[in-house]
């Protein structure tokens, strides 16, 4: 018998099991069963299984084809519905073809058959998904809470589920201290419960600071898809560049929509943007949400409110001590020195195919260049390779292709100048030249910073 056959029987004895098992919620569902079974309604009982959602759960196109034979399967000609006949027969059938990881992988079944094969279900129900992790869930809870009026909301914010992450923290070369906090991090994400006991209420709210491209977004969404955390990110100019009238309304729903879907990853891009308003003359409805945006900083918690706030920042020189008070913990996140980059080289080569490459000697031929910047590099390497009908790279072509982009930054660099009247005219005002800082490598890339 297929696969196919053992993957949809899997399929319909979980729905049966979980249907009449009150016991069991919607996070005892493994993610692929619990998102083809989710409703409009959520996940209610019973819990039908049709060819559509058998195909969605398991990915076997012809899910009757593959259990017809079975003589405890049938479905019906008008519904399409594929149930289980003899539900002992179908079990008997199943555990004589599934190992203990099988069934540690299911929850459901490992409540209804773990002891046969030495699996807890507890342990089970710990290794799975969380439902808050999947993006129906997230959808039916923001249709639930946010009407038609709620709309501008919603459009102020990119949520995304864990599943709709791609990158991991497999993705981004991390320096000791990041790595040391990011496994603090996971500490007290799973275990905020024992947080709370003691008292310890004041973390969890971090600030990522260093270049454009140097991996902050990276890892916090690495972050997220790691811990199965939805990721909720706002970039501050969009906040406001609403009306005016509405920004401070518009940062307090910000929060909302992260409390709502905790536990989550509040990521705030652009933080600078804070020391940018409170020092200028910008309009007083800026400066509410600004005051507003600090006030909802400190009255969010990881271990009360389960959101781990993260923000990020390319300009931390600009940050006041209100904003940098805000965070207990700072995270530095510099350009890569020769040893990382040769990390970060051996990283996004890994599925490339190569003559030649000596992942060290390139790395000493680019100092300064950010995670960003090499991806850059690879990406033109990889296309002049094309353009001459090859797929396999040479040490050279990465040469030719660093000296490329060192002259598209140079020539950006002076673009800027001829374009900046303030610099042709020799004004030194620091208090206007935004254009003076240093924008280096703040290039559009894949992993954008």
């Amino acid at each position: 018998m297929s696969d196919g056959a053992l993957a949809v029987v899997e399929t319909l004895l979980t729905a049966r099991v979980y249907e009449r098992t009150p016991a069991l919620d919607e996070g005892d569902l493994p993610p692929d069963v619990r998102g083809a079974l989710w409703g409009d309604d959520g996940l209610e009982r019973p819990v039908p299984v049709d060819a559509e959602t058998a195909t969605e759960a398991t990915g076997v196109e012809e899910p009757w084809d593959a259990v017809s034979g079975l003589m405890f399967t049938e479905r019906d000609a008008f519904s399409g519905r594929l149930t289980l006949v003899d539900e002992d027969l179908a079990a008997e059938w199943y555990l004589d073809r599934v190992d203990a990881e099988r069934i540690r992988s299911n929850p459901v079944l490992a409540y209804e058959f773990g002891d046969e094969f030495g699996v807890a279900y507890e342990d089970a129900r710990e290794a799975n998904t969380s439902v808050q992790a999947d993006r129906a869930w997230i959808d039916s809870l923001l249709a639930e809470y946010f009407d038609e009026d709620d709309e501008e909301m919603l459009d102020l914010v990119e949520i995304r589920a864990p599943e709709e992450v791609e990158l991991t923290l497999d993705d981004v070369v991390l320096t000791e201290e990041q790595e040391a906090e990011i496994d603090k991090i996971r500490q007290a994400i799973a275990h905020r419960d024992y947080l709370a006991d003691i008292g310890l209420r004041e973390i969890g709210k971090l600030l990522f600071v260093g270049p454009p491209g140097t991996g902050k977004t990276t890892t916090a969404q690495g972050l997220a898809s790691e811990m199965d955390l939805p990721f909720v990110e706002v970039k501050l100019s969009m906040i406001t560049s609403q009306y005016l009238g509405e920004t401070a309304k518009n940062v307090e729903k910000v929060f909302e929509v992260a409390k709502r879907l905790s536990p989550c990853i509040l990521f705030i891009d652009e933080f600078d943007f804070v020391a940018k308003t409170r020092n200028s003359d910008e309009h007083a409805a800026i400066k509410r949400a600004v005051n507003t945006l600090l006030k909802s900083i400190d009255e969010v918690s990881l271990i009360r409110d389960e959101v781990l706030l993260i923000g990020a920042t390319n300009h931390p020189d600009q940050l006041d001590a209100a904003a940098w008070r805000r965070f207990d913990e700072i995270l530095h996140f510099p350009k890569p020195n020769e040893e990382m980059r040769a990390a970060i080289l051996e990283l996004i080569t890994s599925e490339m195919e190569f003559d030649d490459f000596d992942a060290a000697a390139l790395a000493a031929e680019t100092e300064g260049l950010t995670g960003s910047d090499l991806r850059l590099v690879l990406r033109e390497a990889v296309l002049a390779a094309l353009v001459e009908g090859r797929t396999a790279l040479t040490q050279d072509d990465l040469q030719d292709a660093v000296e490329a982009f060192e002259e598209r930054d140079n020539l950006k660099n002076l673009d800027a100048i001829e374009d900046s009247d303030e610099l042709v005219a020799g004004d030194n005002d620091d208090s206007g030249s935004e254009d003076g800082e240093d924008h280096d490598h703040d290039h559009p890339h894949p992993h954008n910073d």
